[in-house]
């Protein structure tokens, strides 16, 4: 007699779905587009405040400044208060920044500008606070006391000493003249974005805070 025709089933490996080594590639690539996601709804808010200033409506714009384009980022510059303490670079991020650079010894033209500082300052009315005044004194000179006085009154000047080769490398005047000549405007991410004309006029120059202060409204506030 035949014998019967016996089948014989195998089992078929199936892959193992739970790999470390796949779960692992999956969860860092979903943690980086969350990282990616977060940093442009972050970031959002200040590219757009920026299109609407230089981009929307130019026609009906004029600045009175000079745009700085591309910005230029705040180097690591090694900075220090009058009294010799380290202050760092970063530490001024957080505010819009109307920067003076001169030495001790300031003039008459180093004192105009710094007035214009203050002047500026005040004319912005309740937006004041978002603005604060920066002088880069760029050697080791005592300052005279007057001047102290006057840069450490209710509404200070921050004074900090500072390489000038090292700020020549992150702010630039205009052509043919001098970087203690003007004033500049530094952004609260600490983007050099403006320059000032020399002897400049304080309406106009307002006009253009005014400008960017609004454009900025959404993401810069008061205070660092």
């Amino acid at each position: 007699m035949p014998e019967p025709v016996s089948l014989t089933v195998h089992g078929v490996a199936t892959p193992d779905l739970e790999d470390p080594v796949l779960v692992a590639g999956s969860r860092t690539a979903r943690g980086r587009l969350k990282m990616l996601l977060v940093l442009a709804v972050c970031a959002a808010p200040v590219v757009a405040s920026y299109l609407t200033y230089f981009y929307i409506r130019p026609d009906t714009r004029t600045n009175y400044g000079t745009l700085i384009l591309p910005t230029r980022s705040l180097p690591e510059l090694a900075l220090r208060a009058l009294d010799g303490t380290p202050v760092i670079a970063a530490s001024l991020r957080g505010q819009w920044l109307l920067v003076a650079v001169g030495p001790a010894a300031c003039d008459a033209a180093c004192d105009q500008r710094l007035f214009m500082q203050r002047q500026l300052r005040e004319m912005l009315g309740r937006d004041r606070d978002r603005l604060d005044k920066v002088w880069f004194i760029t050697d080791d000179a005592p300052l005279a006391g007057p001047l102290r006085a006057a840069i450490e009154a209710p509404v200070a000047v921050a004074a900090l000493r500072a390489d000038r080769a090292a700020l020549a490398r992150w702010l630039a005047p205009a052509e043919g003249h001098a970087l203690e000549e003007h004033l500049y405007l530094v952004d609260p991410m600490g983007e050099w974005m403006m320059r000032l004309p020399i002897q400049a006029e304080p309406p106009r120059v307002k006009r253009d805070l005014e400008r960017l202060l609004r454009a900025s409204a959404s993401w810069d506030k008061a205070g660092r």
